[in-house]
């Protein structure tokens, strides 16, 4: 389903992404690791087509990204954003909706609610959270509530950015179990980045390990924790003692 060879990118002298080979299969979550800083999100943007690669390919279910028409192409993925990033202004079944309220997957407002309502029930929150304001919302609602948008319009492919952060570790599971169950019941290819290591392990079929602007190691969740790659035996320890030098 997705695809990336030698993918280039830099910014000025700082080159981030150093050709970078990955693939998704359709209907795998995959899960990509590394520090911060290390080109994870820039990785994703390259993916959307929101940033074009200096150099290489990305092909989505066979097509070239930096080929394709932007609003259908953009209509086959979800997003559930690191910080949320609700709508302060719109009601929470509004910010579910807001793909089905404009462009080509325009729906009637009545529709587009009750399929908003029925979001919200999958990620656990009962309709009459459906009317309060994000402001009204914890944290974990929150979350749900930016799940449940990403899956509202019922896309191809979902990109998770850093799912669990700010959580509690409670909150933590339950969005990595949502996660892995919603992922598996619609059938979509996932691709999520991330440093909570038992999200990793709750919601990866396969790992990549980013480190310099390439990928170190990759593989099945199963064999991570016993690979000998040392770059990835450093993350998953969390060692200050290896070939990652930590920034002082």
């Amino acid at each position: 389903m997705i695809t990336l060879a030698s993918v280039h990118k830099s910014f000025g002298p700082k080159r981030v992404l150093r050709g970078v080979d990955l693939t998704a299969q359709k209907g795998e979550s995959v899960v990509i690791i590394g520090g911060s800083g290390t080109g994870k999100s820039v990785l994703l943007k390259c993916i959307l087509g929101l940033i074009r690669p200096d150099d290489g390919v990305i092909t989505v279910n066979g097509q070239d990204v930096t080929r394709a028409d932007r609003d259908e192409f953009l209509a086959r993925f979800g997003m559930l954003f690191q910080g949320g990033a609700l709508f302060d202004s719109m009601t929470v079944w509004q910010n579910v909706a807001f793909r089905l309220l404009r462009g080509a997957q325009k729906r009637p407002k009545a529709e587009a609610r009750e399929i908003a309502v029925e979001k919200l029930r999958r990620v656990g929150l009962t309709p009459d959270v459906a009317d309060l304001y994000p402001s009204e919302l914890s944290g974990g609602m929150q979350k749900r509530v930016g799940l449940a948008r990403a899956i509202a319009a019922t896309p191809e492919i979902i990109f998770f950015d850093e799912p669990t952060t700010g959580l509690d570790p409670i909150m933590s599971g339950v969005i990595n179990e949502l996660i892995r169950e919603i992922v598996v019941e619609m059938g979509v290819t996932a691709m999520t980045i991330t440093h909570d290591m038992s999200s990793v392990r709750a919601i990866a079929d396969k790992v990549a390990m980013l480190h310099d602007g390439v990928i170190k190691w990759h593989g099945p969740v199963a064999e991570m924790d016993t690979a000998e790659d040392p770059y990835l035996r450093q993350f998953i320890s969390g060692s200050a003692h290896g070939p990652i030098e930590a920034v002082r």
